[in-house]
């Protein structure tokens, strides 16, 4: 019993002690924060002169002030620190409390307590108290005073060295990830840059809780299985999300894939795809006939049967085709004969298009998203090429170097016009002269028929193909393959 009085008490000691460390650790970090705000202006010297004051806590960019930082995002985090040391505390005065009232009832029923074993005492050390210290750390040390750029001009028209953004969030992987990371030894780039900066969507400042949470892992460790908010993020505008360090999981009955020639028209292997944070299971489930499959604007597009037939049946047998807006394949090359080679594909689906183009020698990327469905894994894996990419974001191609620009079943009349028209100027970027765009069955509202029809014709492009017909009675289709002018 006295054995373990004197390790109770031992125990209640530490804990005092940790107080007590906790409490100078504040005052410590309390002064070296005003030490560092002092130290922004050489201890503010001249202090009673406006300027100074009103160059630092210039939000906004006016006249000699630092244009974008946020010193409210800077305070915030100040808070947040000053928060997590608080809880540490209170959490540690509450399980002192805690101890000390059942070691009174423990004496008073002359009962042999509950003894905290060591891997239990190590285990609350790391949870409850060097975590969080941690993390108060690492908040601290990343936060940010803006000081004169070197390279960005001298005096008051200096910019701020430090990324705003930097002390916006919350998460320490998204601060370190936006911080400007300078060349080794201050060495230039070839380009003459001093400094690389990694880019977010701006629409990430709108989601910063979505983007705290994406970012919020551990370094080297498996990832969060959460790709389906990585994609909400890149849908709501959050697009390019940031990299992450850690390791992205894969299905635990992964298998070898089918080979190339006969992967393009089978499903691959249930085993191959993580199937979490959808409504199916497996390929059967997206089958067409399957009326709860989970996705839309893709009926059919897992049936490789249907798929097979698809851009090869003439208009007009009534086999596969449906309407005059139906194009073959071998019709549209042979616009173009031998001279496509490579090309995109901006639609909904499984990369049937891309498979058809493989078997005629054109090599075609397929824009693709997991809408409802694991659409970038079935592309993958039927040996074709995937480019995980939103309409936000800017064709990661250089300009005039694609042959053939495809697009089916993207659009379908609900896109707003500006944002139509920003895309329809980066795919004429990166049509080459001569290039080909085809719009394969673009739908739409027949009252909207004439505005759609300007957005493509604006370009002035060689009409190969151009038809219009009806979907239904209040529906159109426009169907067109249109070639690039060459321009200089």
């Amino acid at each position: 019993m006295e054995g373990f009085c004197f390790a109770r008490c031992r125990f209640t000691r530490l804990m005092a002690a940790m107080q007590l460390a906790l409490g100078v650790f504040v005052i410590f970090i309390s002064m070296a924060s005003l030490h560092r705000f002092y130290a922004t202006n050489n201890l503010l010297p001249g202090l009673d002169d406006p300027t100074h004051c009103a160059k630092f806590h210039t939000a906004a960019g006016g006249a000699g002030g630092y244009a974008g930082f946020d010193i409210r995002a800077l305070a915030d985090r100040v808070d947040d620190v000053l928060v997590q040391l608080a809880e540490l505390q209170d959490k540690l005065e509450a399980t002192a409390l805690k101890i000390g009232k059942k070691t009174k009832k423990s004496k008073a029923r002359h009962k042999q307590p509950e003894n905290m074993t060591m891997p239990e005492f190590r285990r609350f050390l790391e949870d409850e108290v060097i975590h969080p210290l941690y993390s108060a750390h690492i908040a601290l040390r990343l936060i940010r005073i803006p000081r004169p750029d070197p390279d960005g001009g001298d005096g008051d028209a200096a910019a701020p060295a430090v990324d705003p953004l930097v002390n916006f969030f919350t998460a320490e992987e998204t601060r370190k990830y936006v911080t400007a990371k300078a060349n080794r030894d201050g060495l230039p780039s070839v380009y003459g840059t001093n400094r690389t900066y990694s880019t977010v969507g701006h629409a990430c400042v709108l989601m910063r809780q979505e983007l705290d949470e994406y970012m919020s892992y551990d370094v080297g460790a498996h990832c969060p299985d959460d790709w389906d908010l990585g994609q909400r993020l890149m849908l709501g505008g959050c697009d390019p999300l940031p990299r992450r360090r850690c390791l992205a999981l894969a299905s635990k009955f992964f298998s070898r894939p089918i080979p190339i020639n006969e992967s393009l028209w089978t499903l691959p292997d249930d085993g191959n795809v993580r199937w979490s944070r959808y409504h199916c299971r497996g390929y059967k489930c997206l089958s067409a006939r399957n009326q709860r499959r989970g996705y839309d604007r893709c009926v059919g597009c897992f049936d490789m049967d249907r798929e097979k037939r698809r851009w090869v049946a003439a208009a007009r047998n009534g086999t596969a085709a449906s309407s005059l807006a139906d194009f073959r394949i071998d019709d549209v090359l042979a616009a173009k004969p031998g001279e496509v080679r490579i090309g995109l594909d901006v639609s909904v689906g499984t990369g049937s298009f891309a498979a058809r183009m493989r078997e005629r020698g054109v090599t075609i990327v397929s824009a693709a998203l997991n809408l409802g469905a694991p659409f970038a894994e079935t592309i993958a894996l039927r040996g074709l090429v995937p480019l995980y990419a939103t309409m936000s974001q800017r064709l990661p191609l250089f300009d005039n170097t694609m042959d053939l620009i495809h697009t089916a079943g993207f659009f379908e009349g609900w896109v707003d016009l500006q944002l139509l028209d920003f895309v329809l100027f980066d795919w004429d970027r990166v049509l080459r002269p001569g290039g080909l765009l085809w719009v394969d069955k673009f739908a739409c509202a027949r009252k909207d028929l004439d505005d759609y029809m300007y957005m493509f014709l604006q370009f002035r492009y060689k009409k190969h193909r151009w038809v219009v017909s009806f979907k239904s009675k209040d529906e159109v289709y426009l169907s067109a393959l249109l070639e690039k002018p060459p321009r200089s």
